[in-house]
């Protein structure tokens, strides 16, 4: 309900995470918990932020995204883990989403598949600050989302030889917060960490992923 949720809003995935995110905060308190969504509110240097999980998959992110929206927030950013695809990326360094490869079928239900997925550009720029006043490797670029973490996103799926020289990395949540965020005219960024690397073969065929 408004006034248990800040307009600043971190998204991990697992809601085991958010009470980690939130234990690093100045203050803290649980405000709901049901199904896989569970929601933590605090300050960090006197700014209110909240942090809620999507759970795994597009369908319920954006259902976590369009029920924060209705409780006040308006500033979102997806937190979590992904694949790397590029050469440069080492396990351990950041990837920054500037916009997304829309394959799933959750924003379908929202816009056309034509229309883009990008990230706003303010907090793209407050992401990329962020890591180099800590001082952690991290890269900005594209990211994809499927539906399917076995056949089309990682551990044995085929993927498409493109994405070896497009995606900077790949996650499952981002794209579908992300449309339903633009909808409601609000911002949004994602920051992930690289877990794993998935070595696409450049070689204009369908390859074949050893995870």
């Amino acid at each position: 309900m408004k006034g248990d949720v800040a307009r600043y809003v971190l998204l991990p995935g697992d809601p085991a995470r958010v009470k980690v995110i939130a234990s690093l905060w100045d203050e803290s308190r649980k405000v709901a918990e049901n199904r896989q969504y569970v929601t933590y509110t605090g300050k960090v240097s006197g700014i209110n932020v909240s942090t809620t999980s999507t759970g795994i998959g597009g369908p319920s992110a954006a259902i976590a995204v369009e029920e924060l929206a209705r409780c006040g927030a308006d500033t979102f950013i997806r937190v979590g883990t992904c694949g790397g695809y590029q050469k440069d990326q080492k396990i351990g360094d950041i990837a920054i989403a500037t916009g997304a490869v829309r394959w799933e079928g959750t924003t379908r239900q929202y816009v056309p598949i034509e229309y883009p997925a990008f990230s706003t550009p303010e907090i793209v720029m407050a992401l990329v600050e962020a890591a180099e006043r800590v001082g952690v490797n991290y890269h900005v670029g594209i990211t994809k989302s499927g539906d399917s973490l076995y056949a089309g996103m990682a551990f044995g799926g085929y993927q498409q030889s493109w994405m070896w020289r497009v995606p900077a990395e790949l996650d499952e949540e981002r794209r579908s917060g992300l449309h339903t965020i633009k909808r409601r005219q609000r911002r949004d960024g994602s920051v992930n960490d690289i877990h794993s690397r998935e070595p696409v073969p450049p070689t204009g065929r369908l390859g074949l992923l050893n995870h």
